[in-house]
């Protein structure tokens, strides 16, 4: 049996981050009582760095690559957000991430704005000792832009805790002491936070369940599928798989599995476990990563990248619900579609923001130099989550809104309140 599809076309010229992040930052304040000028100062970043980033290879040659830093408000703290190496990092899709980052921060109230970096490299084509390299190299070139106080990284696409321990390590060997604060999402050896890693899926997770629960429908009924069972995907599938539904599909950038009867996710190696394992699982129906967004399901998970969800596919998406796991993985046409068609989708700045909540739980534990158990930071990570969930439900309820709308309000009054208490420095 195979349900494999040809793969349909995405929009014509599917909006940038940046574009679409503007495009909600603009419908949210429609929705309540804002000063336009701070509506003006939020579409632009406070500053943006970009440098050149030189790496000598292993044969001694030496190559010159670009690295980004978008630094986008820091009206309630420090900027906040990761660094990704891939080749198609740009300057505008890390200003459209740090905007997200800053709404992302405000939903869950945490102190913090938001940036987003990035260095444009395939880091699949670097050696494990280049890679170090890059990133020692890239932490010199930002040493005077970040720091505990002033802009926070983090891991993103193509890094890991790996990467933030050489950060970590390069820029405290330059200020002459140890600061751990610097970088989040580092081994929990060097101060990095227990559940840090897991913390983004099991957002999704936590915040799929209260959807369904918002919407009756029992979990141990519900069907999902998931695109992208990565460190996102798999933990969201699999917890939700634990909790009683029944994950019925899952992808990996090679394609996807399904089987009606439901998957034994805890078997199935994530990306980060064993690259491109998914479509490896023996017993189950080969699909592809389009066909999958196209299912008969009661929930579905787009936990990828970004613009899968778009004007091309979206009359023929059947879940009933969406949350998404990816940050931008639903177009702005797309999401028109699914409110006419009355497709909840539950923004990705709550459903994901597991991964910057347990972050800051980080940056305390650093400060304080006191580690949290593994317990904590879950039992935490829950009252965070659960109590952004009913901010943004009563806006949602109070305001028939989507719940995308929804969140941007509650994120936007957040930094509007904030931007219109500290006032401007004439």
């Amino acid at each position: 049996m195979s349900l494999e599809k040809d793969e349909g076309a995405a929009d014509a010229a599917p909006a940038s981050a940046l574009e679409t992040a503007r495009a909600q930052l603009a419908r949210a304040a429609t929705h309540i009582d804002v000063d336009p000028g701070v509506v003006e100062r939020l579409k632009q970043p406070a500053k943006v760095l970009r440098g050149s980033v030189p790496l000598e290879r292993d044969d001694g040659t030496v190559e010159i690559f670009t690295g980004y830093r978008a630094q986008h408000d820091d009206v309630r703290g420090p900027y906040k957000g990761g660094i990704r190496y891939h080749p198609d990092v740009t300057e505008d899709e890390c200003i459209g991430l740090a905007m997200w980052m800053t709404w992302k921060c405000a939903v869950m109230d945490l102190p913090f704005g938001g940036a987003k970096g990035g260095v444009v490299v395939d880091p699949k084509a670097l050696s494990e000792c280049e890679q170090e390299r890059l990133t020692r190299r890239f932490a010199e070139e930002m040493r005077d832009f970040v720091g505990p106080t002033v802009d926070i990284p983090a891991p993103d696409m193509g890094t890991d805790a790996q990467t933030m321990a050489w950060f970590m390590d390069a820029y405290s060997m330059q200020e002459g002491e140890t600061v751990p604060g610097v970088v989040t999402g580092k081994p929990p050896v060097i101060g990095g936070s227990y559940g840090r890693s897991e913390a983004p899926g099991r957002s999704v997770a936590l915040i799929t369940r209260e959807t369904a629960d918002q919407y009756d429908l029992p979990l141990e009924e519900a069907t999902v599928a998931v695109q992208g069972f990565g460190s996102v995907g798999a933990e969201a599938a699999r917890l939700l798989d634990e909790w009683g539904a029944t994950v019925v599909a899952v992808s990996d950038v090679t394609g996807g599995i399904y089987d009606a009867d439901g998957l034994e996710t805890g078997e199935i190696d994530s990306h980060e476990e064993r690259p491109e394992a998914v479509t490896a699982t023996e017993g189950v129906s080969r699909i592809t990563n389009e066909a999958l967004l196209e299912l008969d399901v009661d929930v579905l998970v787009p936990a990828a990248v970004g613009n899968v969800l778009t004007s091309a596919n979206a009359d023929a998406v059947r879940a009933d619900i969406i949350v998404e796991g990816a940050n931008g993985p639903t177009t702005t046409e797309a999401d028109r579609i699914f409110a006419e068609r009355g497709i909840p989708v539950i923004p990705d700045i709550l459903a994901n923001a597991g991964g910057v909540t347990v972050s800051y739980f980080e940056w305390l534990q650093d400060i304080n130099r006191r580690q949290w158990s593994l317990d904590r930071v879950r039992e935490e990570l829950e009252s965070e989550m659960l109590s952004a969930w009913r901010d943004v439900r009563r806006e949602f309820t109070r305001r028939d809104v989507t719940w995308r709308d929804a969140a941007y309000i509650v994120a936007l009054s957040r930094v509007a309140e904030a931007k219109s208490t500290r006032g401007l420095w004439p």
